[in-house]
């Protein structure tokens, strides 16, 4: 894979992500860890005056791909691009050390496979009677108390007047941790007036793979993905999980120099909407019932910096009478989620983690809720090591109690901690 010296060259080096970075600010404080100082090392790789040595795949490492430095950027600098095209590199190029290899490959191998994943949860209960060494001991610990075997119909049909018809992706994680997530956002659509396709036969989007360098297995994930849909025949694609509504948005992109497929997928990437913008741009219809709750808020990374939405959700949550939404401290910055960050990096990780709890807490709300499930995760982790679980809920499991009528009480006792 090549690093592009043109959006290398774009870069201006004024410092302006680093406040926004977390692994310059709350973690290390040091210039190649922020994305002005990878840029640097991304320069000397592509003219060969900085080695691909251990030290260098480090920093890079490091990073989370939170893209916060995207938003900051006056320049319009592509460090999304170019953090991508640099770990397709490292991959290409570059020998891990034995423990770090297996840990990846077992992450890959485990994370877009549903059923190897349904598998893995269940044993997850021995691990913690039987200490896990090292980071298998992570994925142990961050496995959460909760599983969802909901999943919806193949086809939903809209309530009331026809509005369009839309596609869910059902994601790989999603599908096996929240699977009530996929089910209530099908009943909010379908109030709110949309025919939901869900394809039986739709796999894993590619994000895992794309975000962590192996770019071929991601690229072959997006063209299944884009058939499953193709066949589907949906007016707009659907994703509750903003990592992978990024990069299903990124398709025509990544495709673009695919004669065969650059078309189908700028015409499969112009459709994909997360489901909080596609509620907020078609408007309300569905009565919605008081739901009494203070909700901190959390701004996901893939949400606010890679897709550049931010008003959605909060519209969409603003319509449920009764529900008051808090802000937490720091929403430019990362919970430590990051897709595998949080198991191939898991001290910075927690640490990240726990100072997001500690702002969600710091609001005092009923419900901690964000639209990712990296994002829920993580942040339930942190508000379990500090002793202060908190139920936990998508946006669009808050619009669907509304809608269905569910009570404050009943929604908080049935919600995961």
């Amino acid at each position: 894979m090549t690093i592009d010296r043109e959006l290398i060259a774009d870069c201006i080096h004024c410092g302006f992500c680093l406040p926004t970075c977390p692994t310059y600010g709350p973690l290390w404080q040091e210039e190649m860890d922020s994305p002005r100082g990878r840029i640097y090392l991304m320069d000397g790789l592509v003219s060969g005056t900085v080695p691909l040595s251990a030290t260098t795949v480090e920093h890079f490492d490091r990073c989370l791909g939170c893209m916060a430095c995207v938003t900051s950027c006056p320049s319009g600098v592509r460090y999304d691009i170019l953090i991508e095209q640099t770990r397709a590199h490292i991959e290409e190029h570059f020998e891990r050390e034995p423990g770090d290899w297996a840990l990846r490959s077992l992450v890959y191998a485990l994370f877009p496979h549903p059923r190897r994943l349904r598998a893995a949860l269940a044993l997850a209960p021995l691990g913690r009677l039987v200490p896990a060494p090292g980071r298998l001991g992570t994925l142990v610990e961050l496995a959460p108390p909760w599983r969802s075997t909901e999943a919806p119909s193949e086809l939903t049909p809209a309530q009331a007047t026809r509005r369009g018809r839309v596609g869910l992706l059902t994601g790989c994680v999603q599908r096996v941790l929240f699977g009530d997530v996929n089910t209530a956002t099908v009943r909010v659509l379908a109030a709110e007036g949309f025919e939901v396709v869900a394809p039986k036969w739709q796999g894993c989007c590619g994000a895992l793979h794309i975000h962590g360098g192996r770019r071929p297995d991601g690229l072959e994930r997006a063209r299944r993905t884009i058939e499953a849909f193709e066949w589907a025949e949906v007016d707009h694609v659907v994703s509750n999980a903003a990592g992978c509504g990024s990069n299903l948005k990124d398709y025509a992109h990544l495709l673009a120099g695919d004669s065969a497929w650059a078309a189908r997928a700028a015409d499969f990437s112009a459709r994909v909407r997360d489901v909080t913008e596609l509620l907020a741009a078609a408007g309300r219809r569905a009565e919605r019932h008081e739901l009494r709750l203070r909700v901190a808020f959390q701004d996901s990374c893939h949400l606010a910096h890679a897709q550049g939405i931010r008003d959605a959700p909060r519209a969409a949550l603003a319509t449920i009478p009764g529900l008051e939404l808090a802000e937490p401290a720091e929403q430019a910055i990362c919970c430590g989620s990051a897709g595998i960050y949080n198991i191939v990096k898991p001290g910075p990780a927690a640490e990240l983690g726990a100072r997001k709890a500690a702002h969600v807490l710091a609001v005092d709300p009923d419900v901690y809720s964000s639209a990712n499930p990296g994002c829920l995760i993580q942040v339930s982790a942190g508000l379990r090591r500090a002793g202060r679980p908190l139920p936990t809920l998508h946006p669009v499991e808050l619009i669907d109690a509304s809608i269905r009528g569910v009570e404050a009480g009943e929604l908080l006792a049935s919600a995961r901690r």
